[in-house]
């Protein structure tokens, strides 16, 4: 299957072959030892390490559903009337679908599939760059791309990859892309990087977008497993990127703020304009939530009200053991409340 489609996930590969994931990875782990193939976070892919780019087909294939929660949470993000950028990516192919329900919107791309699913959308005006076509990713690169960028300047900038890493940020495995994605980065005054979880961790050849350039990352959130994925979206807070993890529970999408010097206050449930009822009820769907390893703590502390066990509150007449129930649910609505 790697060898036919260049790429593969890990729970198609469970589907078909009519096994657990569990089992699945040890097999790949197995195959990756002989050289047959790569392990990639949530797939595998051909072997080719740092130079090895996956095209379209393939790509299109790996994490689906995740990018759909991804392209969800970020279009929501986007006000009626505004300018952006949208660089190449299956990820932001599926974000550009949504941002076509946004009228008033100008969007500046060098991705043909970007435009193709905005082509017919009421009130938005599509921008093209100029440059050279890139048939495995149906891009726009070279110099005549990054020329035609210059003097730009748009509110944010969506943009997508290989890999990402704390360390060395954004990054793919062309340079002519990482060239142009890097002009793309200089015309925006917000950079938005989409990753499913499968990115993380994993580092490419060039660099696109530093960390300390990275405003949001919006992902979605790893297995219970994958322990370096959350610990990389542990890293990346530090250093001070918001991020925004898509498809909570029910199918909600939930806000993280980071939580370093430069994460500022809030989350990216406090960004962004309408864009219409569906992003409004986006907007409400989502929460804040600990990053994948932490821990809420509660405190309730005494306060007036019916809870508070003053004088003659049920509370006091009740004895300890609804005292303990009392004080759990001050804690539980606390919580609420705070949510």
């Amino acid at each position: 299957m790697v060898r036919a489609n260049g790429a593969v996930s890990l729970r198609e590969l469970a589907r078909v072959v009519q096994t657990s994931e569990v089992t699945v990875r040890r097999d790949v782990r197995a195959l990756e030892a002989e050289g047959l193939l790569d392990r990639r976070h949530g797939g595998a892919v051909l072997p080719g390490g740092f130079t090895r780019e996956s095209g379209f087909p393939q790509k299109s294939h790996l994490a689906t559903a995740e990018k759909t929660a991804i392209a969800d949470l970020a279009a929501s993000l986007v006000e009626e009337g505004e300018a952006v950028v949208v660089g190449a990516g299956t990820t932001t192919q599926e974000l550009a679908r949504r941002l076509a329900r946004i009228p008033g919107l100008t969007v500046v791309t060098n991705s043909l599939l970007v435009a193709q699913a905005l082509a017919h959308a009421n009130r938005v005006e599509v921008v093209m760059t100029g440059g050279t076509l890139r048939g495995s990713n149906y891009a726009l690169v070279g110099s005549g791309a990054e020329q035609s960028l210059q003097g730009l300047r748009v509110t944010r900038a969506f943009l997508s990859g290989s890999g990402l890493t704390a360390e060395r940020g954004l990054s793919t495995s062309n340079m002519l892309s990482a060239s142009v994605d890097r002009a793309l980065v200089q015309a925006a005054a917000e950079v938005v990087v989409l990753a499913d979880h499968t990115k993380l961790g994993t580092d490419t050849m060039f660099q696109t977008v530093p960390t300390d350039l990275i405003s949001r990352l919006v992902t979605d959130e790893p297995p219970s497993h994958d322990d370096r994925a959350a610990t990389e979206l542990q890293a990346l807070a530090d250093q001070g990127v918001r991020i925004a993890v898509a498809g909570g529970a029910g199918g909600s999408s939930a806000g993280v703020s980071g939580t370093g010097a430069g994460s500022g206050a809030g989350s990216v449930a406090g960004a962004g304009g309408s864009g219409g009822e569906a992003h409004q009820a986006g907007r409400q769907s989502r929460r804040d939530v600990p990053l994948p390893g932490q821990r809420r703590t509660h405190t309730a502390g005494p306060g007036p009200g019916p809870t508070s066990g003053g004088p003659g509150s049920p509370l006091r007449s009740a004895g300890a053991s609804l005292a303990s129930q009392e004080l759990g649910e001050r804690a539980r609505v606390a919580d609420l409340r705070r949510r």
